[in-house]
């Protein structure tokens, strides 16, 4: 992949996750202020429903890894499913320690810690093991 493709795939994985990022702190938010969950709780409903959206714009568009034979969904949800896992750990566990030490309220707390986690640990994860491309296995011999 060159640069540019780096960047423009870097560009589009952005803008998945925000989309995502917006229904997953919409709906913590509703859970939280309308159900009365615990804000750590909601974070992990809202988690779970954001990632079902991330992973099918992530698989379609994207990436563009949809090719059944060389990229089974199957695997790919697999290692999804353990990265939402740890993000969710992540921004619910980062969320109560910058709210509970640092007195910041939770709604701009998971502000914060989904800044750091969707760069430093989604990204990096969906793009390098997750959507994986596997190199092309009919090329002509050398």
């Amino acid at each position: 992949m060159g640069k540019a493709q780096a960047i423009y795939t870097f560009a589009k994985a952005q803008f998945s996750a925000f989309a995502g990022g917006i229904i997953d702190y919409l709906v913590m938010l509703g859970c939280t202020e309308l159900l009365h969950i615990h804000y750590t709780i909601s974070i992990g409903i809202g988690g779970v429903i954001g990632a079902v959206f991330n992973f099918t714009v992530n698989r379609y568009w994207t990436f563009s890894n949809t090719n059944a034979s060389k990229n089974p969904v199957g695997g790919q949800l697999i290692r999804f499913v353990f990265v939402v896992c740890g993000s969710i750990i992540l921004k619910s566990s980062g969320t109560w320690l910058f709210t509970t030490y640092l007195h910041i309220d939770y709604k701009i707390s998971r502000i914060i810690v989904d800044l750091i986690v969707s760069l430093g640990f989604n990204y990096v994860l969906q793009n390098y093991w997750v959507f994986k491309r596997k190199p092309p296995t009919d090329l002509p011999a050398v």
